[in-house]
């Protein structure tokens, strides 16, 4: 398997537009990353978390087109990882969780290892923090 990533992504006042699924979907057929698990947290009104993995899901439900792109290995993320993940959600909000494998790595992993090479560190640096870091670099000639 290639780098595995978790992302939480919020949904203020439950809103689910569909709007990301041509990007996501592009994402997926292009081998670029595989989701291998997903599932959506809502939060009443009162705060109270439920969830669902997207499988669960009916197909009239908003965020159903999640389970078109889904390679279903369900499961990885804990009740307790939800917990966590979800605990600064606002009450009538929901979040979609995705786990996916960056699969654009796995050629890359594999000359890797063909070269006698050991992959001895991998950090994820946010893109906001590159940002924050770039915009105090005073420009270059």
């Amino acid at each position: 398997m290639g780098p595995i990533e978790l992302l939480v992504i919020e949904f203020p006042g439950s809103k689910f537009t569909g709007g990301m699924m041509p990007e996501l979907r592009r994402l997926v057929e292009s081998r670029t990353i595989t989701v291998i698990d997903g599932l959506l947290v809502r939060k009443d009104d009162k705060g109270k978390a439920s969830f669902a993995e997207f499988s669960e899901l009916g197909e009239a439900h908003d965020a159903a087109p999640l389970l078109e792109i889904l390679d279903h290995a369900e499961g990885l993320v804990s009740d307790e990882d939800i917990a966590e993940l979800t605990e600064s959600l606002p009450p009538g909000d929901s979040a979609a969780i995705l786990v996916f494998e960056h699969t654009w790595a796995l050629p890359l992993r594999q000359a890797v290892v063909a070269s006698g090479g050991v992959l001895a560190a991998s950090l994820r640096i946010p893109g906001a923090v590159v940002d924050e870091v770039l915009a105090t670099v005073p420009d270059q000639p």
